[in-house]
């Protein structure tokens, strides 16, 4: 007998991540429901089981709305993928300014309990589902340069496991991966304003990994699959370190 496909919501469609996550859970026959500011890229995935809202996953209520008309549509959501994220670009603590706290701390971390808190009651209601946050290796293995993304990221972190003891009695799943360094357009926004991106690549990103290469967004997919599916039905309130062993 075939699985019977999930119903997923996405945040971040439009980004490298993304569009893995979500390429990689159409192949497996599920439907996705994309979110993001800009979901162009996603045009050549287009097909009858993905439906993408163009959306600033910071307005809660239309977030709320989206999630009511997918229940409605399908009777279910299953999973929740956080894979919304933005970078900071390498400042010292003294230039960086509190607009630019403020925004990587609501991108990052609010969106969160936005998207989760729309999320729950639909999975209560079916005593399942299985939320995965996409945080990052510097949680735990920090950069100069880098502290309001880092922050945003450990409290990613924190959110999931608070999140996954409090729904473990309704048989929801939260869990977190912490990718390393990824072959990804963000990857460059991390280098200091006016740094040759490509050199800081190679010479910063890459050396950085033990095994001599960026993570690329598919190992991410790939995680992310392991994590929504009855394989991991164990699993819950635990981080996924994909980073190549950045973190060691």
């Amino acid at each position: 007998m075939a699985a019977e496909r999930q119903v997923l919501i996405v945040t971040g469609a439009g980004g490298g991540m993304g569009k893995a996550i979500i390429q990689e859970q159409l192949e497996k026959g599920n439907i996705v429901v994309g979110l993001d500011l800009s979901v162009a890229s996603l045009t050549d995935l287009a097909q009858d089981t993905l439906q993408c809202f163009e959306v600033n996953v910071l307005q809660e209520e239309r977030v709320n709305d989206i999630c009511k008309q997918v229940f409605e549509k399908y009777g279910r959501i299953d999973g929740l993928v956080n894979a919304l994220g933005i970078a900071q670009a390498a400042t010292p603590i003294e230039q960086v300014t509190m607009d630019e706290w403020n925004r990587l701390m609501d991108v990052n971390v609010k969106t969160l309990f936005i998207t989760t808190k729309a999320v729950v009651s639909y999975m209560k209601e079916r005593q399942k589902g299985s939320i995965v946050t996409i945080a990052s290796i510097s949680a735990v293995r920090p950069r100069p340069g880098l502290q309001a993304y880092i922050a945003s990221k450990g409290a990613a972190e924190s959110f999931a496991r608070g999140m996954a003891i409090e729904l473990a009695p309704f048989q929801i799943r939260v869990n977190t991966i912490h990718p390393g360094p990824a072959d990804t357009q963000m990857l460059g926004q991390f280098a200091a304003q006016g740094a040759d991106i490509e050199q800081t690549k190679q010479s910063v990103f890459v050396q950085s990994v033990p095994l001599g290469r960026l993570v690329n967004p598919s190992d991410i997919a790939g995680a992310v699959s392991y994590l929504l599916s009855n394989e991991a039905s164990m699993v819950t309130g635990t981080t996924l370190h994909v980073d190549g062993g950045r973190g060691l």
